[in-house]
């Protein structure tokens, strides 16, 4: 613990275990001056997380007999239910909540009116809470612009102070990233052709389907290169992985879920290039992570990518694509392969997300709130 830095009691409330959140968690916690005690839920049914949550951590807390300084919680939890529902004690500790996603932003899989009962469960959480922390600028203003969009539509009294409470007393805070100082820009040796990587969960939001358009733009050009294709996969898997599978068996290198973390970073290391098409990411770990291991980004002109490249290296237009599979397959086709296999510096500003680092930074907001 840091000499002369107060100790707190953090009561953790975790309503969906798994993931960006755990890994969040479980993160800061490694490196923290402060106690924490955790109550988790399974990393299933998120839609009845985000409706019962509330009533089941309000029971569990009232079982325990110890004190806390701070509840520290994520945007699954409906924070006004549950500081209605909670003891007295607990309802009146600050809190602060970690807004990994907002339901508004949140992309359909079918194009249907958007429930908004989610987004303004969000919304109250955020006027509960203490503080109010978001994982990216387009987290944050995704969220706030839905807010003002949404009350436009409202039948009355619309909440456009409360709004602006929202936006005033929210925070940019990016997640920390558990890294060993010996991926840093670390190149394995590799001959062309060009090595490609695109790792994400293979579902809708992460728009394989344009991934495939754009090899087979490469394809069709005589463009030669490998690919990596990892990530999580579920039950149902996209049929443009499978067809990707399919037509490009010859150029994969890597494929499916990593098992272990030295897997991970080594597809990492081995890469040229990580290209993303996401139709849906708040922050974007894995590339920033592809970034600290020496892979150059090319990624959309959208989302949380302009904020993620302006953090990596000071300006973001020479790593950006229009959103396009064409505009991606010409960018991609105009890369200097000897270039990009030139190790260059890190901005300090990537390295201080190491959670050594990060665990310190808020370790201390949490201090600075407590009165």
């Amino acid at each position: 613990m840091s000499p002369g830095v107060r100790q707190l009691r953090i009561l953790n409330l975790q309503p969906y275990w798994d993931g960006s959140h755990r890994n969040f968690s479980e993160g800061w916690q490694r490196y923290s001056q402060h106690q924490w005690v955790t109550l988790t839920l399974p990393a299933r049914h998120w839609k009845w997380r985000m409706r019962h949550a509330a009533i089941e951590f309000a029971q569990q807390v009232d079982e325990l007999d110890e004190p806390f300084d701070v509840v520290f919680c994520t945007d699954m939890l409906n924070v006004a239910e549950f500081k209605g529902l909670v003891n007295q004690k607990i309802a009146s500790l600050p809190t602060v909540v970690y807004f990994h996603e907002n339901q508004f932003a949140y992309p359909n899989q079918i194009e249907r009116e958007r429930d908004l009962h989610f987004g303004f469960t969000n919304f109250t959480t955020a006027l509960a809470a203490d503080g109010l922390w978001f994982n990216s600028k387009y987290n944050r203003d995704s969220f706030v612009r839905a807010l003002r969009e949404a009350a436009k539509r409202w039948p009355d009294y619309a909440p456009n102070a409360a709004i602006d409470n929202v936006e005033r007393k929210s925070q940019i805070n990016y997640p920390g990233i558990e890294f060993d100082a010996t991926y840093i820009q670390r190149r394995i040796p590799a001959e062309s052709p060009l090595h490609l990587l695109w790792c994400a969960r293979w579902e809708h939001d992460k728009n394989p389907d344009d991934l495939l358009a754009a090899l087979q733009i490469l394809k069709r050009e005589k463009f030669d290169f490998r690919l990596s294709l990892i990530g999580q996969s579920f039950r149902e898997i996209p049929t443009s992985i499978k067809t990707i599978q399919a037509e490009f068996q010859q150029q994969l290198v890597h494929w499916g879920f990593q098992k272990t973390k030295s897997d991970y970073w080594q597809v990492l290391c081995q890469a040229d290039v990580f290209t993303s098409t996401a139709i849906h990411e708040f922050f974007g770990l894995s590339a920033i992570e592809s970034i600290i291991a020496g892979a150059r980004p090319m990624l959309p002109d959208r989302l949380s990518y302009p904020e993620i490249a302006e953090l990596a290296f000071g300006e973001s237009r020479p790593y950006l694509y229009d959103g396009t599979p064409e505009d991606l397959a010409e960018k991609i086709m105009q890369l200097d392969v000897s270039k990009l296999r030139s190790v260059s510096e890190l901005r300090e500003s990537i390295l201080k997300l190491h959670w050594q680092q990060r665990a310190r930074d808020f370790d201390t907001q949490l201090v600075n709130l407590i009165p």
